[in-house]
């Protein structure tokens, strides 16, 4: 009956469209009967549906190889091209439509039959569970092994760049309901403190893999291989995990039935979905890029998320162009390929990622841990809390609520963990508050020439490494992955932090031996106002921090006071361990901050940024049922990713689920290829 209703609805769709649109027609030249006309419709419709369900999936397999995104603005043309052949199979030639019509009729062909299907299955739950599976498609072969009185599995959804106290202000103010709602019946708030490298590629490889042991930012130069690490580049993530594994002994928190989705890191998952260090690699072992395929072939998802991602890029492009009207300040440039960019997390992967989780919830997986970026890369342009970051917000909350409804039709009970990496902080740029970038305040303190055009050090965001692997471009960070090795200083940026090195010196280079080289250097940038203190290396005293007025402590005798007081509680011990790292630069910088207001000053083109110490970046949270332990105990702060870490392995022993087991390496991953793409099911597209 069901199926009968939606080809019902379909025809008066058709029919509707084809009165409405003046190149779309469903009757011969001479015109027929009522009668006549409706059984054309009803012969287009049911052509279009089965074709919309033998040959797309098909379709989109065989474009297995097409960028995502290309993938994705595919979408109305195979979409319209369905239409024009289930009116070409209609008898007598009575079907109709010029290819552009094609395209709408189409689209709003799947929008309605898709919302008809869907509202139809949840008026029955036991139609609804069932139309959930048979469109999850799960691997598992049979029944799953799980029921209602299995332990309960658990979901991490981590919310990029949502500090501690952004959360909690959008809880008061209505912003985020569905988690309003946990917070006020069956959840905890927990605040938790990052390392000095606040950022994803530290806090996500110590959350999944146990360790950011020598990770000191998201970029930096390593002098013994001579090469620029990024975390965001597939190949650096691809090295970051093994060399955690390899320190640590075993394969990651997901090891055991355990699924990564949308991640810089596996986890040691054996189900792996936009997983940045699998897509390095090549051939038929890279598969994490089936994901969007698998979200695509369903043509309604594919419509729906096509038109959320245009409508998206005009969002920004209005939204920007009422900054720039208005004077609004800081403000940092939003063109070029930005709004594409912005699409892309917000919307793109927000789809791809949160249908995966619930495919992995449909078919029982004891522990999936997935990101969504889509806060964070608004939040970099905008502001943490600008108008456009809380309209994301809202829209991730819509996300977790229907995360959150799935779990009912799921084979066994779920926990869902909220958390985030790191939060971020306000500000003017360095280079627009003082009129240079670091690197060349650096130059001049050398004295080497600067150049006369400012070079702009590309953005951290996370999101833009996975756009890149998404497309198939290769990632470019506006220098060689080898920089030569010259003796002009190599300057990077991650946030608020910078770090200073020098290629041609193949040791960290002492503060004796840089003011040998270049005196004025370090006084240079330790009275800079826009500089809070420095990180160097001492023959005599070991390393020590310098600050403004002369300030020069060694690193073993810092405190929470002194140079780093304004920084806050636990400043000093984060520095001390970033320095014991064998790949911190030469010279570590981290940017002034202002408790006052709570700014900092990025050395990027970002008015939200973090990477460093200062205000709201290092405060992170963990959101958990309270069916679980407390994450520490006696109320004691929780400091570091690594720490997040093992509360995270504990509350899953806890619930007699995976024993993450120690080993010397995880089992070969491998891509999860299906996942719910029901309508009922897909992401909230009103936003």
């Amino acid at each position: 009956m069901r199926v009968v209703v939606v080809w019902a609805v379909s025809t008066l769709t058709l029919l509707a469209l084809a009165g409405i649109l003046p190149d779309f027609q469903l009757q011969s030249d001479d015109g027929d009967s009522v009668t006549r006309t409706a059984v054309t419709a009803a012969w287009g419709a049911g052509a279009f549906g089965l074709l919309g369900a033998l040959v797309w999936p098909l379709a989109v397999r065989a474009l297995l190889l097409v960028p995502a995104l290309v993938l994705g603005l595919l979408a109305f043309f195979l979409n319209g091209s369905l239409l024009l052949l289930a009116l070409w199979l209609i008898p007598d030639g009575r079907g109709e439509a010029e290819p552009e019509n094609a395209v709408v009729v189409a689209a709003v062909m799947s929008a309605v039959a898709s919302a008809t299907s869907t509202a139809l299955a949840v008026r029955d739950d036991n139609a609804y569970r069932g139309r959930l599976y048979r469109l999850a498609g799960r691997s598992r072969s049979g029944p799953p092994a799980v029921g209602a009185g299995s332990p309960p599995g658990t979901v991490f959804l981590q919310l990029d760049g949502v500090g501690h106290r952004v959360l909690r202000d959008a809880v008061a103010d209505g912003v985020m309901p569905t988690v309003a709602a946990w917070l006020g019946s069956t959840h905890r708030l927990t605040p938790w403190r990052t390392d000095w490298s606040s950022q994803t590629g530290a806090s996500q490889l110590a959350i999944l893999h146990g360790s950011n042991h020598d990770v000191p930012a998201f970029r930096w130069y390593e002098k013994d291989t001579g090469r620029l690490m990024v975390s965001n580049r597939p190949a650096s993530a691809v090295e970051l995990q093994r060399r955690a594994i390899e320190r640590t002994g075993d394969g990651g928190l997901l090891t055991l039935d355990g699924a990564s989705r949308g991640n810089l890191f596996s986890g040691g998952a054996d189900q792996l979905a936009l997983v940045l260090s699998v897509s390095a690699r090549r051939g038929h072992r890279n598969r994490s890029r089936a994901g969007y395929v698998v979200y695509f072939r369903d043509p309604a998802n594919a419509v729906r998320t096509a038109i959320s991602f245009v409508a998206e890029v005009c969002r920004e492009i209005g939204q920007s162009t009422r900054s720039r009207i208005r004077g609004e300040t800081p403000r940092v440039g939003r063109g070029g390929l930005y709004p594409f960019i912005r699409a892309f997390a917000t919307v793109v992967e927000r789809d791809v990622v949160v249908a995966a989780v619930m495919g992995d919830m449909l078919a029982g997986r004891t522990a999936v841990y997935a990101d969504l970026v889509a806060y964070d890369e608004v939040a970099h342009h905008s502001g943490p809390r600008s108008r456009d970051a809380l309209k994301v917000l809202e829209r991730l909350d819509r996300s977790l609520a229907l995360i959150a409804k799935v779990a009912d039709h799921a084979p066994r009970p779920y926990r869902i963990v909220l958390l985030s990496d790191h939060g971020q902080s306000p500000g003017e740029t360095f280079e627009s508050a003082y009129g240079l970038t670091l690197r060349d305040l650096v130059r001049a303190g050398c004295g080497l020439p600067v150049p006369r055009r400012a070079h702009h050090t590309p953005s951290g965001a996370e999101a833009r490494g996975a756009l890149r692997s998404a497309v198939h471009l290769p990632v470019e960070e506006g220098r060689e992955e080898r920089p030569a090795r010259t003796s002009d200083p190599i300057v990077l940026a991650s946030g608020n932090l910078g770090l200073i090195s020098f290629p041609d010196v193949p040791h960290r280079m002492s503060r004796e031996e840089i003011e040998r080289r270049h005196p004025a250097l370090l006084r240079t940038l330790a009275e800079h106002p826009g500089i809070g203190f420095l990180l160097v290396r001492s023959e005599r005293h070991g390393s020590v921090v310098l600050g403004p007025a002369g300030a020069e402590v060694p690193a073993d005798d810092l405190t929470d006071d002194g140079p780093l007081a304004v920084f806050g509680p636990g400043a000093a011990d984060a520095v001390r361990r970033t320095d014991s790292f064998p790949h911190a630069a030469d010279i570590m910088v981290n940017s002034s901050y202002a408790p006052r207001t709570g700014t900092v000053h990025a050395f990027e083109e970002q008015i939200g940024s973090h990477g460093g110490l200062g205000g709201e970046q290092s405060e992170a949270f963990l959101m958990s049922p309270r069916t679980l332990s407390p994450p520490t105990e006696d109320g004691t702060p929780l400091v570091g990713a690594e720490e997040v870490h093992q509360v995270l392995r504990r509350w899953l022993r806890e619930s007699q689920g995976p024993q993450v087991p120690v080993q010397e390496s995880p089992p070969p991953p491998q891509a999860e290829e299906v996942f719910p793409v029901a309508d009922g099911v897909a992401p909230d597209k009103r936003g």
